[in-house]
């Protein structure tokens, strides 16, 4: 059965730059589609008032996976985003309605929940540039935003740490993906003239990730002047750069303990081991982003960061 995307925009009656909320990118990321209703809510019933610009929000991107309740319906919808001109599966269709919508729109909230603990953090593009991977021109912009939002840790380099995993997989001999695998919602707002963010609000389940998505929301509107509401001040006091993503390639390569992310790790430290016996360690001092603890092979089983003195 095909199932709708339900899509609210509330447009001010002066002019604003326009935002695109999103929920539920991955099904099993509930706080984004709480908080967006929750403000939805507010707006019908009067406790909040968009004066300028217009605001849409989309409760639930990937609706197959959230009634489900997994991260994906029949794939990762937050990976090789592009407009299907034969759609195989949900995400694909999903693709189709989202591209026109972010390419419509000046700015991006795209809100997210990870499996493990660890503490809320947004992911921001990469500086302004003219090279191949990611041309961009709106950093100043999207680093006054991110560091806006609530978390106190930025991070940033998502998708050169992509590419160079992927030219790591053509050396060992197996099929790298193309590097529009790392294309996900904030990758193709950037393609396409606009800005966003992703903002990671803690573990799935956490109590206070809801909140967290929602205060992001009402920081964002603040920041962006869509509502009469004192801007933001600035309260990232960290950041991390992602410099390098390793895959797991066999069934049995896994973590060498239970990493949190954000774990500080010194170089030379083990952080993975093959089944192989590869010992794969940290080269030089720095974090483990994202580890996964039950690793497919082909899938990330972890990132590696550096401290950051990007936003100063």
């Amino acid at each position: 059965m095909l199932m709708a995307m339900e899509i609210v925009r509330f447009a001010g009656l002066e002019p604003g730059p326009k935002l695109l909320v999103l929920g539920a990118v991955h099904g099993n990321e509930t706080c984004g589609t709480e908080a967006i209703l929750a403000t939805i809510a507010d707006r019908r019933d009067g406790r909040l008032a968009i004066q300028r610009g217009h605001v849409t929000f989309v409760p639930v991107a990937n609706r197959k996976a959230y009634d489900q309740g997994t991260r994906e319906g029949d794939r990762n919808l937050n990976r090789d985003l592009r407009e299907y001109i034969l759609p195989q599966c949900h995400e694909d269709r999903a693709a189709n309605i989202l591209c026109p919508l972010l390419r419509e729109h000046d700015v991006l909230l795209d809100i997210h929940s990870f499996s493990g603990p660890g503490e809320a953090f947004v992911f921001v593009g990469p500086p302004d540039n003219s090279g191949p991977i990611e041309p961009f021109r709106f950093a100043a912009e999207e680093g006054a935003f991110a560091s806006r939002l609530g978390p106190p840790l930025l991070m940033h380099g998502f998708l050169a740490a992509h590419a160079r995993a992927q030219e790591d997989l053509v050396r060992r001999g197996l099929a790298g993906s193309s590097l529009s695998k790392g294309v996900g919602m904030t990758e193709y707002m950037r393609r396409f003239g606009g800005y966003g963010v992703t903002i990671e609000c803690g573990q799935h389940r956490d109590s206070r990730a809801p909140e967290m998505a929602r205060q992001a929301i009402l920081n964002a509107l603040a920041h962006l002047a869509l509502i009469d509401a004192p801007p933001p001040v600035a309260c990232a006091t960290q950041a991390i750069e992602v410099v390098e993503a390793a895959y797991a390639l066999a069934p049995d390569d896994r973590l060498e303990r239970p990493f949190v992310s954000g774990d500080t790790v010194m170089a030379g430290q083990v952080i993975a081991r093959r089944g192989n016996g590869e010992v794969l360690t940290a080269p030089r001092d720095g974090f483990v982003v994202f580890p996964n603890s039950r690793p497919t092979p082909m899938v990330e089983l972890y990132y590696f960061g550096v401290k950051s003195t990007r936003f100063g």
